[in-house]
């Protein structure tokens, strides 16, 4: 499963969500804590377990706007 993460940037921190996620948006002053707080949503919201992996991978960036892709995939047995 593909999914966006669009991350905003603005004076006072940072704003990310999964538009496709009805309601996984959050707040933060670091990108990085942001993006950590979006995918820990996103897996409760989504029931993912130990054995899914999310891997993000990044896709564009306008001025203050960067979206990334969040890949979910089931871990084989050994990775």
């Amino acid at each position: 499963m593909v999914l966006d993460l669009i991350v905003n940037s603005g004076d006072d921190g940072f704003n990310a969500e999964v538009p496709s996620v009805k309601g996984c948006e959050s707040w933060a002053h670091t990108e990085d804590e942001v993006i950590s707080k979006v995918i820990e949503l996103l897996r409760f919201y989504l029931k993912l377990g130990q054995q899914h992996v999310v891997e993000i991978d990044f896709s564009r960036k306008t001025r203050n706007k960067k979206v990334l892709k969040i890949l979910i995939r089931t871990s084989k047995f050994g990775e």
